[in-house]
């Protein structure tokens, strides 16, 4: 296929080099010259505006770091959708908050163009290593149609529901994500205060009923696992600024429906916290840090 993808960043730079490893034509776009140079490194071809980058194109794809941004693209005063074929298919995998996904699809539906939202979880790992699992909201057909190219990039399919389902969801999981990540680095560090060994403490934590996620594949103490972030002074992966972004989608999607988010309220004021002493480009995992309260 001809797919013309937007935002090569850390997300979406590895994205795109799947989808031209598995033979697709990659076009891209990104208004950072560095992140277009490393993907014509890793095959992809540049385009030189958003028009060139969806000439033809069978798909169209988007990784943008916000729902302005996404706005900006579609229906901005030189938008792409107008230039968008009406055949292409359009997948959104930014994280945006649900209106902003509904409202783009329905204007690209109204201009008889077919959107649907797809934000990923598994962080950059998951993007590079093609394993990112993708949250979908849209018409069935169209989900099944986007898969053969997802499935380029990921290994995880699923519809959640209509447009904007997919941006749900996916806030829904980070929210859990933040609150498992802070609980797993408040219990580590309190076995370490008291002279417990964070590498055995957390194979006895994965043995019993406190296993999560955060333990399993992204452990927050420093040397505990080789491959994570916290061993590499929590640089790279999901950056404490993503992870506050997301949290306020969440908080903003509980107070539309007003659902009980206490524990969701306590992550995002502590993340918070975390970014304003100086960690907000540092990996979510550096909340770890937060907790230290005896210095080496």
């Amino acid at each position: 296929m001809k797919i013309g993808f937007f935002g090569v960043g850390h997300m979406g730079g590895p994205m795109a080099a799947n989808l031209v490893k598995a033979g697709h034509e990659v076009t891209v776009f990104d208004l950072v010259p560095e992140l277009l140079q490393a993907a014509v490194n890793d095959g992809a071809s540049a385009a030189s505006s958003a028009a060139e980058a969806v000439r033809d194109a069978d798909v169209v794809v988007s990784m943008l770091p916000s729902a302005a941004a996404v706005r900006g693209l579609y229906l901005g005063g030189d938008g792409v959708l107008p230039h968008i074929d009406t055949r292409a298919l359009i997948i959104d995998c930014s994280t945006i908050d649900a209106d902003t996904a509904r409202d783009v699809a329905s204007i690209a539906h109204q201009q008889d163009r077919l959107m649907i939202d797809a934000p990923v979880s598994g962080g950059v790992g998951g993007a590079k290593a093609g394993t990112l699992t993708f949250i979908c909201g849209g018409p069935e057909a169209a989900i099944e149609r986007a898969r053969p190219v997802l499935e380029c990039m990921g290994a995880q399919v699923f519809r959640a529901g209509d447009n904007g389902a997919g941006q749900l969801a996916k806030i829904c999981n980070n929210m859990l994500l933040a609150i498992h990540m802070i609980g797993t680095a408040e219990a580590l560090q309190m076995g370490v205060d008291h002279g417990l060994d964070p590498a055995v403490l957390s194979e006895i934590m994965k043995a019993s009923s406190g296993d999560n996620w955060s333990l399993d594949k992204y452990n927050p103490w420093p040397g505990v696992m080789e491959t994570v972030p916290a061993s590499n002074e929590y640089e790279g992966g999901f950056a404490v600024k993503l992870m506050n972004k997301d949290l306020g989608l969440a908080m903003q999607a509980a107070l539309s429906t007003q659902s009980a988010t206490p524990m969701g309220n306590l992550a995002k004021s502590l993340y918070a916290a975390h970014g304003n002493h100086g960690y907000s480009d540092k990996d979510f995992s550096s909340i770890q840090r937060f907790f230290r309260h005896k210095r080496d």
